[in-house]
C-alpha cells in the first residue's frame, strides 16, 4: 500500500476510534440536582390535561370521531390567506410547501387525487396545522379550511356546508387505489 493510503487509513481509523471512544451511556435528558433537561435547555412543556386531550382524538373514515360544528368555503377562503398561504401559495399551488391543489390527472399527489379520505384531510389540519401553531384551529375552522381545499380540488361544489355528517361523504377518488387491511392473526400477505 502506498504511503497516502496507509495515512489515510490511519486518520480514518483514528477518526472513527475517537467517534466510538464516546460515551453514549449517558442519559438523553440529563439532570442536575432536581433540573431535567427541559429546565435546563428550555425544551419541552409538562403534558397536562389539556395539552393532551387536544392530541387525543381520531377521526376514522366513516366520520367516527368528527366534533360538531360546520364550515364552509368561503369563510375557509379567508383564513386560508391569513393562515396557510405564506407556506403553501396564494392559491394552493405555488408553495414553498407542499401543493395543496391538483387536479385529478396531475402527476403531483396531492389532496384532490391521493388522499382516500375526506376525513383524513381534517384531521390532518386539526392536528398539525398551522405549522407555526398546530391545533390552535378552532373545529369550525378546520371545517372551513377543509371546505376550501376540497372545493379548489374539485370534490365539493361551490356553496356546500361541510359538517360531521357531509364530510364522510365527501368522494375522493384515490380511496379505489387503497385496500383495506384486514389482516387478523398474523401478517398474512394479500
Amino acid at each position: 500500500m502506498s504511503l497516502i493510503v496507509k495515512k489515510g487509513l490511519l486518520w480514518a481509523g483514528l477518526g472513527l476510534g475517537a467517534w466510538a471512544s464516546l460515551s453514549f451511556s449517558q442519559p438523553r435528558t440529563p439532570t442536575v440536582g432536581r433540573m431535567s433537561a427541559d429546565t435546563i435547555y428550555g425544551l419541552g412543556r409538562p403534558a397536562t390535561a389539556e395539552r393532551i386531550k387536544a392530541w387525543d382524538s381520531a377521526i376514522r373514515p366513516d366520520g367516527k370521531g368528527l366534533p360538531p360544528g360546520s364550515g364552509t368555503a368561503v369563510k375557509g377562503a379567508v383564513l386560508y390567506a391569513e393562515r396557510c398561504s405564506a407556506c403553501h401559495g396564494k392559491t394552493g399551488v405555488e408553495g414553498p410547501n407542499d401543493r395543496l391543489v391538483v387536479s385529478d390527472t396531475s402527476k403531483t399527489k396531492g389532496i384532490g387525487n391521493y388522499w382516500p379520505y375526506a376525513t383524513t384531510l381534517f384531521d390532518y389540519i386539526r392536528r398539525a396545522m398551522p405549522f407555526n401553531a398546530p391545533g390552535s384551529l378552532t373545529d369550525a375552522e378546520v371545517y372551513s379550511l377543509t371546505a376550501f381545499l376540497l372545493e379548489k380540488n374539485q370534490r365539493i361544489q361551490p356553496g356546500f356546508v361541510l359538517d360531521a355528517q357531509t364530510l364522510p361523504r365527501v368522494a375522493m377518488p384515490a380511496k379505489a387505489k387503497y385496500i383495506l387491511d384486514d389482516r387478523s392473526g398474523g401478517p398474512i400477505i394479500r
